[in-house]
């Protein structure tokens, strides 16, 4: 196949890239290179066989659309976006230019050059908004959902909060659209929180690995400053390992079309789901040392639980998380060690 992957130097589309390769397609990464940690995962991946790289700003007409007009793709992996909440309360336009108009701009590429593409789209959880009418109890570690055991589904209703969530939001749902109009294959995975090897987090995108990185960081220099969280510590989210992520979106190439013109909560399920509190004590035992931080209040549209309840996208694709949230972390854990030293 003829596999195109937006983003494809960030961290899920490194770890696609690197897949793709492996598996024989002829692959074409679109990045504009701006994301932490893109220049060296486009070193790693240009070691391998049928990948190039074209320099694009999803942002411009021209430059998605040319690569869409040469390369007709059969799939598409769309994942270049602006990932970070907070980013989008301090630059609302560029996060709506580079989510909403960059996916506009993709799809009316695919519909005039490529319309027999597949094309798999990263969307979030944020669409779902804040959540406040689910109900929420508590106990030491974490909060819980006790009317929904196995985790939110796709009836819960759209509620797009923050600037993120609005241009998330606006871009699956032409992505959908556009399935229903013009007939474009397309899928959306609304995504809980993901993690793996090359993800280069910041403070505020990445969660799982920026509280790895601040274990190693605390193994390498036990003295160091406290780092900080915001809230009490005890909201909750599932955690997808990029292995499974990989397995999931190659599953989808092979399904024969239940899944175009459809959205699926992705994440580990109930099995792995971590609160901040509990995640700490886990890193807290592999590296044999107490963590120290301090507290900020709760950000601004922060979920108290996420826990993407998989079911459908099981069904639909014969596919379900392998990797627990203790190996993945352990794994984690030991690349961000290698990063840093």
């Amino acid at each position: 196949m003829k596999i195109l992957i937006t983003g494809g130097c960030g961290f899920l589309g490194s770890n696609l890239a690197e897949a793709s390769s492996l598996r024989g397609h002829d692959t074409l990464i679109f990045d504009n290179l701006s994301r932490k940690g893109a220049v060296e995962n486009l070193t790693m991946l240009q070691t391998l066989p049928n990948i190039n790289h074209i320099h694009g700003d999803i942002r411009s007409t021209s430059d998605i659309a040319t690569v869409v007009k040469e390369f007709i793709p059969d799939a598409v992996f769309h994942l270049a976006g602006q990932v970070a909440m907070t980013t989008s309360i301090s630059n609302p336009r560029k996060d709506f230019e580079i989510n909403a108009l960059g996916s506009l701009n993709l799809l009316e590429a695919i519909k005039i050059y490529a319309p027999q593409a597949r094309v798999i789209y990263s969307s979030t959880n944020k669409v779902y908004g804040d959540l406040q009418g689910v109900t929420y109890t508590e106990n030491d570690s974490r909060y819980l959902t006790p009317n929904q055991p196995k985790g939110l589904d796709e009836t819960l209703p759209l509620n797009f909060h923050s600037p993120y969530g609005c241009s998330k939001g606006a871009a699956e749902q032409y992505m959908l659209d556009y399935h229903r109009i013009f007939g474009l294959k397309t899928t959306v995975f609304r995504h809980s929180s993901m993690y793996g090897a090359r993800q280069y987090a910041t403070f505020d995108q990445g969660w799982v690995s920026w509280f790895c990185l601040q274990a190693a960081e605390t193994e390498r220099s036990p003295q160091r400053a406290p780092f900080t969280i915001s809230g009490n510590g005890k909201q909750v989210r599932d955690v997808l390992h990029a292995d499974d992520l990989v397995n999931l979106y190659f599953a989808a190439l092979q399904q024969p079309g239940d899944c175009f013109g459809r959205a699926f909560n992705i994440g580990g399920g109930i099995d792995n789901s971590l609160s901040l509190l509990e995640l700490f004590s886990m890193l807290e035992e592999f590296i044999a040392m107490p963590l120290n931080y301090t507290h900020l209040p709760a950000r601004i549209s922060d979920q108290l639980v996420f826990v993407a309840d998989t079911t459908a996208a099981s069904e639909i694709f014969s596919w379900q998380p392998t990797v627990t949230a203790r190996d993945g972390i352990r794994s984690m854990l030991d690349w961000t060690r290698k990063l840093i030293s």
